[in-house]
């Protein structure tokens, strides 16, 4: 089974991603991480990320995988890399280009493939571009405030302001939520939890919960 969860930044995807899918017993796929690793490609090369075919060129000559929760680039582990404000004030930009965003996806799509489709995925737009048939879709969210708090711990988001921090991600919620081409939204058949109030645990298990009423 494909469990799809979605959301904004500062909700806890990635933590309840691998909660949940420790508790299935199954791989997860980050694929915030994905898009980050071509912007550290993109940064790199020095390209002009407002360069759609520049920035599309790097990408389709980069190698990158997700290994055990590590996100190579060309064979290195660029997982610190991939966390710096520099490249978070830069993934909105280049993830908005639709030729990066089909390479990406056809990947992600094949990760899970080779994981017999059973797998628990992560990101903006999984549940309604690149696993629109998952049986159970999950859209994290939270408060405004809850959600800055929530990044000021971040290592991206040392000596930065609360004030800025929550300019910045309301300005990476606009790009996401507007571009073009798979914007993040929650889908038509998503259920949708807000963890503001909410542990850790208590969004574990109201995730597994959809988990256990879903269609296989």
């Amino acid at each position: 089974m494909v469990i799809t969860i979605d959301g904004p930044s500062g909700v806890g995807k990635s933590t309840v991603t691998r909660r949940v899918a420790a508790a299935r017993g199954v791989d997860y796929l980050d694929t915030g991480s994905m898009y980050r690793a071509a912007t550290v490609a993109a940064l790199r090369a020095g390209v002009p990320l407002d360069d759609p075919v520049a920035v599309t060129d790097v990408i389709e000559r980069s190698d990158i995988r997700y290994v055990d929760g590590v996100i190579l680039l060309n064979g290195e582990d660029v997982s610190d890399d991939v966390r710096t404000d520099e490249v978070t004030g830069a993934v909105s930009a280049v993830s908005a280009i639709p030729a990066v965003r089909h390479r990406l996806v056809e990947f992600q799509r094949a990760w899970v493939t080779e994981r017999g489709g059973n797998a628990v995925v992560e990101g903006r737009d999984i549940g309604t571009v690149v696993f629109p048939d998952a049986p159970a879709k999950i859209f994290l969210t939270a408060r405004p405030e809850v959600r800055s708090a929530r990044r000021a711990g971040d290592a991206e988001a040392a000596n930065l302001s609360a004030e800025t921090i929550e300019t910045k991600m309301r300005e990476r919620d606009r790009q996401d939520s507007t571009r073009a081409v798979s914007p993040l939204a929650a889908a038509d058949d998503a259920i949708i939890i807000d963890t503001s109030d909410l542990s850790l645990g208590e969004v574990v298990e109201s995730v597994l919960e959809v988990v256990a009423h879903a269609r296989c």
